[in-house]
């Protein structure tokens, strides 16, 4: 537990192999964790994922583990990388390991369905009082990631001293890391740039073209700062990493699970046929309801997300959905 520069990921789908492999790389002690033993069994033996991130080896000193004990115990920087729907529940079940001298990070993006918080929120009412925690996020696709490519993320959190830290231990000459003083807004951002990005790939599977994604994107970048001003976010913590640069991301390429989703869906495929064809996680159809939500708690517009709430949730046509927001009325663009 004294090795500060050492790292315990719990999560291993494709972000967080991903990141565990950074790590390693650098030759800092690395331990990986995942629910199914059989599967981390198989990834022990092959030293790879050979599901999410195949060809792509282990370095030497990244080990893995089907116990969470082990893992927790491995090293006093926890980074939980699990899919938004299970986080509380992975947060609950790591409780009882902590210690005094534990930290918690996480790089889920998105925010709890069914209640709508943050996860810090979430994060904060189950682990003990004063616990360091931070949350990483930004335009990460993780197969680039593993194999070295140049990426660029940021932090944020309620203890400075861990912030930095994290940025030092994750830090690698293609991985850098930059510190954001906006806890919410890099929490938000996260997870509304999914929803956008859903109608960006609605856009052009509709066959709009490069103007109307441009101006989906940027009109979805103002419902984003509208709604994290909201909710006590700063506007220059959207037009980092964590805002824009993860939207503009996440909107633009297909290795985007969203941007595929919505395009499906704007080829007249269903939302379960999609989801079904996809097999993986897509945050934004979970994500959706929950900004509806939110803007109407905090009563701010956000037409672009309600449209997709109602194509998602309510089976409203793509290009229906289109007309009712280019047939808006007129306004100022600020």
């Amino acid at each position: 537990m004294k090795d500060l520069h050492s790292l315990s990921v719990i999560g291993a789908g494709s972000y967080g192999t991903a990141l565990a492999i950074a790590v390693a790389s650098k030759g800092f002690k690395v331990t990986l964790w995942g629910r199914n033993a059989k599967s981390i069994e198989a990834m022990a033996q092959k030293r790879e994922n050979e599901r999410y991130l195949p060809g792509i080896s282990f370095p030497q000193s990244l080990s893995l583990t089907a116990s969470l004990e082990e893992c927790v115990h491995a090293s006093p920087n926890l980074l939980v990388v699990v899919p938004s729907c299970t986080f509380a529940s992975v947060i609950k079940n790591i409780v009882p390991f902590l210690t005094k001298d534990h930290r918690l990070a996480w790089a889920t993006k998105g925010i709890e369905a069914g209640s709508g918080e943050l996860l810090s929120t979430i994060a904060s009412r189950i682990v003990p009082e004063n616990l360091p925690l931070a949350a990483l996020s930004g335009p990460t696709f993780a197969k680039e990631l593993a194999l070295g490519m140049p990426t660029a993320i940021a932090v944020a959190g309620n203890n400075p001293e861990f912030s930095s830290q994290l940025c030092e231990i994750m830090h690698t000459p293609t991985f850098r890391i930059y510190e954001s003083s906006d806890f919410i807004g890099l929490q938000l951002g996260g997870a509304v740039k999914n929803v956008i990005a859903i109608g960006a790939g609605l856009s052009d599977g509709l066959g709009f073209g490069a103007n109307a994604r441009t101006a989906l994107i940027t009109r979805g970048l103002a419902e984003m700062v509208r709604l994290g001003l909201a909710m006590g976010a700063t506007e220059r913590g959207f037009m980092g990493l964590s805002g824009l640069g993860d939207l503009i991301l996440t909107c633009t390429d297909n290795q985007s699970r969203n941007r595929r989703f919505g395009y499906m869906l704007g080829q007249g495929v269903t939302v379960r046929d999609a989801l079904d064809k996809i097999a993986q996680v897509v945050e934004g159809y979970v994500m959706t309801p929950e900004i509806y939500k939110l803007a109407h708690k905090y009563n701010v517009q956000m037409p672009i997300c309600s449209q997709i709430y109602e194509v998602i949730c309510h089976g409203k046509p793509g290009k229906t959905a289109a007309k009712e927001l280019l047939g808006r009325s007129l306004k100022s663009e600020c």
